[in-house]
């Protein structure tokens, strides 16, 4: 239904969550290189317990081989510098939901690529720099399913 990118996922344990997540919800992961962590890592696997099998994840190499894939869909970046938050615009299925690195970030060239409109905010308390990326990936996710009255889900 909606498409999850991580660029440059640094944390095994936010990636195995966010591969149970889409497990659970139906969205497919893209992983963009570089990771700052072995697939087979145990902290990986032990996050995403028996869903790695249930989960539909790909790898690219940069952003511009996954930009190429995805021309013509409609790419969120969710990001503290975001112009409109996640919960003001009406999701369509296909839509990819861009996250950035649990340490930087979305990378300049990357953000320059996404129109201001077009980059998302969760909001938090003042002074506050960010939320968890599973934690992100889950509210924005569920957000987009739900309105779409959770379609296809139990």
């Amino acid at each position: 239904m909606f498409h999850i990118v991580l660029h440059n996922p640094v944390m095994a344990a936010n990636t195995g969550n966010i591969i149970r997540l889409c497990a659970n919800n139906g969205c497919a992961l893209h992983l963009i290189e570089p990771l700052g962590f072995d697939l087979e890592e145990k902290k990986l696997r032990r996050a995403g317990l028996d869903y790695h099998d249930l989960s539909n994840v790909e790898r690219y190499p940069n952003f511009a081989a996954f930009a190429e894939k995805f021309v013509g869909h409609n790419i969120y970046a969710i990001t503290t510098k975001g112009t409109r938050g996640y919960t003001e615009l009406q999701y369509q299925p296909g839509d990819v939901l861009l996250f950035g690195s649990e340490t930087s970030g979305l990378p300049a060239d990357v953000m320059g690529q996404i129109q201001p409109e077009l980059r998302l905010r969760v909001p938090m308390m003042p002074n506050n720099r960010s939320l968890n990326l599973s934690n992100t990936v889950a509210l924005v996710s569920y957000e987009a399913w739900r309105q779409h009255e959770f379609a296809g889900g139990s």
